[in-house]
């Protein structure tokens, strides 16, 4: 009886927690942007909007519990062969959450996620690492300050300290 006792409060957390952790909708996700875009335009689960300069946009898909976030950045045919290796390794070592990917013919700085599980928090990163790799592209190619360590920028350091 203990066991089917805890079995039943086991499960009645997971329950909780699914529903505590699942709740971004996109009411939700457009009140965040409307406060922190400069403009905004578009239907629900389908926002342009700008921050500065640039534009971003959010796309939803509510039955499928997706989202993107991203910004246009530069035209395929204009990238050289040197860029692409660039946004590569970007892609592993300075883009963090965000990803250089290339549809539509465009190179986009885009952030990917289930739409239910993501927090207010997450959100506003993912709309500021938007916005960094996008303006970084062609010098840091960075969504944040922060890097996973690259071998090769190691060791150029290394190189550096002994001259």
């Amino acid at each position: 009886m203990k066991k089917l006792h805890l079995l039943l409060l086991l499960s009645l957390f997971a329950v909780t927690f699914s529903v505590q952790s699942q709740k971004m909708t996109n009411n939700d996700l457009e009140k965040i942007i409307y406060v922190i875009a400069d403009s905004i335009r578009g239907d629900t689960g389908n926002w342009q909007f700008m921050i500065k300069d640039r534009i971003l946009v959010c796309i939803t898909d509510e039955k499928n519990n997706r989202m993107r976030i991203m910004s246009p950045i530069i035209e395929q045919k204009k990238l050289a062969y040197v860029d692409m290796l660039k946004l590569m390794e970007a892609n592993f070592h300075t883009a963090l959450d965000v990803k250089y990917a290339i549809s539509d013919d465009l190179l986009w700085s885009v952030f990917i996620h289930p739409l239910k599980e993501l927090e207010k928090e997450e959100v506003l990163s993912a709309i500021n690492q938007v916005y960094a790799a996008a303006i970084t592209y062609g010098t840091t190619y960075s969504s944040t300050s922060l890097s996973f360590p690259d071998k090769k920028v190691e060791e150029e350091k290394e190189k550096k300290k002994k001259i």
